[in-house]
């Protein structure tokens, strides 16, 4: 089997942390087994507020990185300012994103993505490189893609975690902004020799919306997924122990109202079942915004729930697995969002507890793998399901350890690494 290399254009890339490095990250571990070299044009090492460097170790060496730092609003931000690593205000990034809608599009990233695809360019030009994958979010990383595909006629595959970020999680300032926005996506998707998705119900959506210029044959659902090393479980890492009945989140707090409904479902609790108050405990385990500290803090739930601040995945892996209940939610009104630790949360086997709306994607799967959905902003739903987790596990019921259910293989990444070289063959054919 002859070898071939492709060009992966993504910002995020290790040691960049947060949810959208997994994806791209899986993509070097498993495609080399494949036929596929890769060659990664990524952001600065320091170009977000999201770390871990132990993923560096978890990148092949044989991968070709080439890195591209500054350019966008927040690598710029980040210089100036002097947040600790993982936290930032949630009120100054909500009025910074606002004001970049009116003047940068599709996001604040196009500088950075001018800068990656010239030095794209320059790597393309020295020859060996059979296709092109940009992985949004940010969409930028799709128009840096769409003009290296115009100037070296490369083959170019579009790969989107999420739908367009300017038409589906922001609100575009005004009418000629959601114009734009909507032909810079359409543009992508008619030129791409293929689009994957990362949900099925994204897929469906540029299906009802494409129209004859986007074939459906050239728009796949490749999910998330999830990676079958996981370490084993940490009841240390999870504080866990036979006197703590362990709720844990694990993942970035922003952007998602229902944090606060938890926290006020907590309070709840307490209010209720005042012995909760020695053996509850919450880890939300990941990057947050400080308003959900603060407001953990009013509420009276000091010493009750902690905000550990980044850690790394493996620890995550394992604090997953140590848990009582995992807990998850995502931002609103999102509905072909399907969180990759969703994938992570089935494989630990812990028992779930999901506040989704009951016909999302997510919710879908969530039930599949035997999670309790409860409905987002429903501050009581949630607060009777915790309590009676917590009344179970005081009367002696813990879930046992368990493996996830057997269905889920086939969302490990080494599986859908297959399919991507199958999705990579067929562009680079339809090029010849």
């Amino acid at each position: 089997m002859s070898r071939r290399r492709v060009m992966i254009v993504c910002y995020f890339f290790p040691p960049l942390a947060g949810g959208g490095v997994h994806r791209v990250l899986s993509f070097v571990r498993h495609l080399p087994a494949q036929g596929w070299d890769c060659t990664v044009v990524c952001a600065g090492e320091r170009d977000y507020w999201v770390t871990d460097a132990s993923l560096e170790a978890r990148v092949p060496g044989a991968t070709e990185v080439i890195r591209v730092a500054g350019g966008s609003a927040l690598s710029a931000l980040l210089r100036i300012t002097r947040a600790a690593p993982g936290k930032r205000s949630g009120r100054t990034f909500g009025s910074l994103r606002r004001l970049s809608d009116w003047w940068l599009l599709p996001d604040s990233y196009i500088g950075w993505a001018r800068r990656a695809e010239h030095q794209a360019s320059r790597r393309i030009a020295k020859g060996g490189i059979d296709v092109v994958l940009s992985s949004s979010p940010p969409d930028s990383v799709h128009v840096a893609a769409r003009a290296l595909q115009r100037r070296h006629h490369l083959p170019w595959v579009a790969d989107f975690r999420d739908p367009w970020i300017g038409l589906t999680f922001r609100t575009p300032p005004s009418a000629w902004h959601r114009a734009r926005q909507v032909a810079l996506e359409r543009d992508v998707l008619e030129h791409a020799d293929a689009v994957q998705v990362a949900s099925a119900t994204h897929l469906r959506s540029i299906a009802e919306a494409g129209g004859a210029r986007i074939e459906a044959a050239r728009v796949t659902h490749l999910p998330n997924g999830w990676e079958g090393d996981a370490p084993p479980p940490s009841a240390a890492a999870a504080g866990a122990s036979g006197e703590r009945f362990t709720l844990v989140y694990t993942g970035t707090l922003s952007q998602m109202p229902d944090t606060d409904v938890f926290l006020e479902a907590v309070h709840e609790v307490l209010k209720r079942q005042p012995a909760a108050r020695r053996s509850l405990r919450a880890r939300l385990a990941g990057p947050y915004e400080t308003w959900y500290a603060d407001r953990a803090v009013a509420l009276g739930l000091s010493g009750i729930v902690e905000f550990t601040g980044p850690i790394s995945h493996l620890e995550s892996r394992a604090l997953q697995r140590a848990a009582d209940v995992l807990l998850l939610w995502k931002p609103r009104g999102i509905p072909t969002m399907v969180p990759g630790k969703l994938y992570e949360y089935l494989a630990a086997g812990r028992p779930i507890v999901a506040v989704l709306d009951a016909a999302d994607e997510a919710a879908e799967l969530a039930r599949r793998g035997g999670a309790s959905i409860t409905p987002p902003a429903n501050r009581e739903a949630l607060s009777a399901e915790l309590e009676r987790r917590w009344i179970a596990w005081r009367d002696g019921a813990r879930a046992p350890e368990g493996a996830g259910p057997a269905w889920l293989e086939e969302y490990r990444r080494d599986h859908l690494a297959g399919r991507l070289a199958v999705t990579l063959a067929r562009a680079a054919e339809s090029r010849r």
